[in-house]
């Protein structure tokens, strides 16, 4: 019998896991709604992807989403400012990929078509964790990586999960919300920052991993 070394199995599993669950393209992609826009991350971009490779339409109270590569969408009439709370419900249909991937709300977008775009994250995976991660053009700040929360709605045995997701800004803070529960709380210098944010005002909008099936729902925010 033939034995591998662990970590050359290890890395052949990973490799073939990447490999089975590569970014797919959408038929009749594209943003089918007035006014939004939508932005691949770099890696997809550097492999010729673009947002024509997941498809965004309307439906009923919100939004449907076939996604390719992973990138994020907004509306830029959306901004929210001062002390606000903005929220939306996702509803991951049964899982397109071989493994769970992500879902959520950002803040504090600006210059988003640009090379020095700046946003911040909160994202849920159906299997209970949550991630936190703020963008400054390359620079990627992971602040929460995929820590558990009981406030989380687990994918069901079909694969499928609910959860609603948003931030709460208020003098200065910012809280990440899921499904009603402040999951974890950051200082204004925590996020603001040189190599993080400009501002937690800014366009709020959508972030979501690749190959994901959605309906996001009850895209909201109370004051500005």
């Amino acid at each position: 019998m033939r034995f591998v070394p662990l970590m050359l199995a290890a890395s052949l599993f990973a490799t073939t896991a990447a490999a089975q669950d590569a970014d797919r393209s959408v038929a009749d992609g594209g943003i089918h709604v007035a006014g939004w826009k939508g932005r691949v991350d770099r890696r997809p971009l550097s492999q010729g992807k673009t947002i024509a490779d997941s498809r965004f339409t309307a439906t009923e109270g919100g939004f449907r989403l076939s996604v390719g590569p992973a990138g994020n969408f907004w509306n830029p009439a959306n901004v929210a400012r001062g002390n606000y709370e903005v929220k939306a419900t996702f509803r991951e249909h049964a899982m397109a990929a071989s493994h769970p991937h992500s879902y959520g709300i950002f803040i504090g977008g600006a210059n988003l078509e640009s090379d020095t775009e700046t946003l911040m994250y909160c994202i849920a995976y159906g299997t209970g964790v949550f991630s936190v991660k703020t963008f400054h053009g390359a620079n990627v700040i992971t602040l929460v990586d995929r820590e558990a929360s009981p406030a989380l709605h687990k994918a069901g045995a079909n694969g499928e999960s609910t959860n609603e997701i948003g931030w709460r800004v208020q003098d200065g803070s910012a809280s990440c919300v899921i499904n009603g529960t402040v999951v974890k709380t950051f200082a204004r210098g925590e996020v603001v920052a040189g190599d993080k944010l400009t501002s937690t005002d800014g366009v709020y909008g959508i972030r979501v991993s690749h190959n994901l099936e959605l309906t996001v729902t009850g895209l909201q925010v109370v004051g500005r």
